[in-house]
């Protein structure tokens, strides 16, 4: 994968940009390969060997990709880190990958400063901010750019070695490593080339952090396949004008979005951004509400929108749906990418037949060979080369996937299987709710309860009673919430994902619904 992405084309490719932080800073094809083999080197020196963790644990910036790729050139294995985890988090995430170096931003290092006896890295280096020195417990990132740039031997590296190590966004508590190997990178790229026929024409830009696999192994690193642009946004501060803005002045051609970014978009984006060069928006980590697929073609009808599905141990874009697709089949996620099987079983893993939900496995060259020294959870999720992804969906008569929700977001009320997708679609569509999200609660008479937390417009009023009016209106009364919680914000991963865990956590096991609570009258 590596060599496949720096070494393209003839030496005036070589010039083209690579890689661009927004307006600011950009890297050549030349400089990507020369600035990677530069830290190869130096890590080399520092005593990275085949297997070693090298942990980056940076903000959005260009030197990411170069110690990623200089730590696939060394056989090492990358662990892209979440800035936002809080000292207790990195201790978990350092001790269960065993990084034995770190690279990370001198912003993030009062997190590390009293964590450094009880982990066994080896040695510190750091990217300092401005205004923000290096600590003197950790080298200074230049030392990285002093070495030799020398191409370096992979011919010991084979395909399935692992490349990179990444923690599960941790929608149901403690994260879990997913292994990638070269293998998997590299064919994931190349399914996405595929399925998108890039050309190396493309300017496309990923608006997410770095070490989430939707800001680089979606999109990112197929456009740098086939030889294109790649502009990345820089880390906190996210301002949709800001970004968008990039898009029309950079003419960016694809971009990948999180939901919650085209809710941006479409509330608060200038009229002005006309976004004329945009031909594709992909968007996925969680489902796009109808609403905005509808207001997006009407504001802007010349981007098309890709709706995808997949996670990352099992392939992140395991599916997806085509623009042209989107006004018959705008309720599905669409259709497996090439060389990915997507099949629909029941609890005892027997296939099902078109129409009935069942939980969603996926086979294919991009499933992860295993989660990080956690054999029983890799037993229990990878079965016969078969990844079975916890989500709920369904196929149509037509082949196309519908998603119906996690296992865990099912919720069984008396003896009737609601989902809490269906729900959610339905709040969102009420004008004074701008997030929602739907759990089952305890019930004395029903078993589960339907819950409905709530982020309700700044200024306005909204009761309980009607928002379960409002879903008595458009859904079977069975389906309706029996209690409502309005809340600030909903906790969320930084890919979009909402944390229903800590939802259940926080609403679900403080107390259900009793058996006389049949008006949805709020028991709390």
């Amino acid at each position: 994968m590596t060599r496949g992405v720096m070494h393209h084309g003839n030496q005036s490719d070589q010039r083209k940009v690579a890689l661009q932080l927004e307006k600011e800073a950009s890297w050549s094809y030349e400089q990507l390969d020369y600035f990677s083999n530069s830290y190869a080197n130096k890590l080399k020196e520092l005593g990275v060997e085949k297997g070693d963790r090298v942990g980056i644990l940076l903000y959005n910036c260009l030197e990411y990709f170069g110690l990623y790729f200089a730590a696939a050139k060394l056989g090492a294995i990358a662990v892209r880190l979440n800035f936002r985890l809080s000292s207790d988090e990195f201790q978990y995430a350092l001790n269960d990958s065993g990084v034995k170096v770190l690279c990370f931003h001198s912003g993030i290092a009062s997190r590390l400063e009293g964590l450094r006896d009880e982990v066994a890295v080896q040695e510190y280096i750091c990217l300092a901010n401005t205004g923000q020195p290096s600590p003197d417990w950790a080298l200074d990132f230049d030392v990285l750019n002093c070495s030799s740039a020398a191409e370096l031997d992979t011919d010991s590296i084979k395909m399935d070695d692992p490349v990179m190590l990444m923690y599960t966004s941790g929608t149901t508590g403690r994260p879990k490593g997913a292994v990638w190997t070269h293998a998997n990178t590299y064919w994931f790229s190349a399914i996405q080339v595929m399925k998108w026929n890039f050309t190396g024409q493309e300017i496309g830009m990923t608006a997410g952090p770095l070490y989430h696999v939707g800001a680089m192994e979606d999109i990112a690193l197929p456009i740098l396949l086939a030889g294109g642009t790649v502009i990345i946004t820089k880390s906190k501060g996210f301002d949709i004008n800001r970004v968008l803005t990039v898009m029309e002045d950079e003419k960016v051609s694809d971009c990948f979005l999180y939901p919650f970014m085209i809710y941006e978009m479409l509330n608060e984006a200038a009229d002005s951004l006309e976004l004329k060069n945009l031909k594709h928006i992909y968007t996925g980590g969680d489902s796009l509400m109808p609403w905005a697929v509808e207001k997006m073609y009407q504001r802007y009808p010349h981007i098309g929108i890709s709706q995808v599905y997949g996670l990352t141990e099992g392939t992140p874009i395991a599916a997806s749906l085509d623009p042209s697709d989107v006004v018959s089949k705008g309720h599905t996620v669409g259709k497996p990418l090439p060389l990915t099987d997507i099949k629909i079983v029941d609890e005892t893993g027997n296939s099902l037949a078109v129409g009935e939900i069942g939980e969603i496995a996926i086979k294919g060259p991009v499933v992860s060979s295993e989660y990080w020294q956690k054999p029983e959870a890799t037993a229990e999720t990878f079965i016969d080369g078969w990844c079975y992804t916890g989500d709920l969906g369904n196929f149509d008569e037509d082949g196309y996937l519908t998603i119906a929700g996690r296992k865990k977001d099912m919720i069984r009320s008396g003896g009737e299987n609601i989902y809490a997708a269906e729900i959610e679609d339905v709040l969102m569509r009420q004008e004074k709710i701008v997030d929602a999200s739907i759990i089952g609660i305890p019930d004395a008479k029903y078993i589960e309860a339907v819950c409905a937390i709530i982020v309700k417009k700044e200024g306005v009023n909204l009761t309980e009673s009607e928002v379960i009016d409002y879903c008595k209106e458009r859904l079977a009364s069975y389906k309706k919430p029996r209690k409502v919680v309005f809340v600030d914000e909903l906790p969320r991963t930084p890919s979009g994902k909402v944390q229903k865990f800590l939802l259940r956590k926080t609403y679900g096991e403080k107390g259900g619904v009793g058996h006389e609570e049949t008006t949805g009258r709020n028991m709390v």
